[in-house]
């Protein structure tokens, strides 16, 4: 669901990251296939810092073109890791197949070839939001991934607010398909409107500042210090409105991400 070479910049050491959204939709990111480009690796607003390394998108199969896509990044201080994938489908239904065993042979040969690297995918739920399922999708297990974003969009029309239990079913269900907590990426919603339909027959909600606080204070309880957390979305998609066009809630995740920055030893 998007395109090589972009760069995303990602605060590391179990830090809050700058807002990433998905890959080809951001207005605030720019392409390359440089080393030297890893160095400026886009990041929310102005906050750039001195531990911004780069989480760059592969999308592709373990192939020739996966090897030579990764290969000019071995050894680049400026790289965290690579997003091999984004909602990949085991059945072929949603989207084109990509199966367990083409994720594990991109994140081992990562593994072997880029020390230290860390792979990371977005994972789709098989079910509803009031049930949701990543049963016989990936894990670290099958897949040898890193790290799994989950992706709860809580706030919709239907609702006239947010369904903040839907977080602690999302993470329940990560958990019981043996993704750990602590190799959990929290996705937060800074979205709606737009043309889709949610599996409640509304549309997706922007939340207002109060909601946000309580996505997040909710992911706090949850999932506490992940590698990094990951905002959906910066730039518009699909018609719906986002982060870019809400200075409200661009301050909420610069308190945010400062926050966790002062409180690290």
């Amino acid at each position: 669901m998007g395109s090589r070479g972009v760069l995303i910049g990602v605060t590391v050491a179990r830090a809050r990251p700058v807002a990433v959204d998905r890959p080809q939709t951001a207005a605030h990111r720019r392409s390359s296939t440089h080393p030297a480009e890893l160095a400026h690796a886009v990041c929310y607003a102005d906050n750039c810092t001195s531990r911004t390394r780069a989480l760059r998108y592969a999308g592709a199969a373990p192939d020739t073109t996966f090897v030579n896509s990764v290969r000019p990044y071995i050894g680049n201080a400026k790289l965290f890791g690579f997003y091999l994938m984004d909602d990949p489908d085991p059945t072929g239904k949603y989207r084109p197949l990509c199966t367990a065993d083409n994720l594990k042979a991109e994140s081992d040969w990562i593994h072997t070839n880029v020390p230290g690297a860390k792979t990371y995918i977005l994972l789709m739920s098989m079910s509803s939001s009031k049930a949701p399922s990543f049963t016989s999708t990936y894990n670290p297990v099958n897949s040898h991934v890193d790290l799994f974003g989950i992706a709860p969009y809580p706030c919709r029309t239907e609702l006239n607010d947010c369904d903040y239990d839907m977080i602690d079913r999302y993470v329940a269900a990560a958990e019981s398909w043996g993704v750990r907590r602590d190799g959990m990426v929290p996705v937060y919603q800074a979205f709606g409107a737009g043309n889709w339909v949610d599996d409640g027959g509304g549309r997706y909600a922007l939340p207002t500042v109060g909601q946000l606080r309580q996505i997040l204070a909710r992911w706090e309880t949850l999932v506490p210090t992940p590698e990094f957390d990951v905002v959906y979305s910066w730039g518009p998609q699909n018609a719906h409105v986002a982060l870019e066009s809400s200075p409200d809630l661009q301050a909420v995740f610069r308190l945010h991400n400062s926050a966790t920055k002062a409180a690290r030893p």
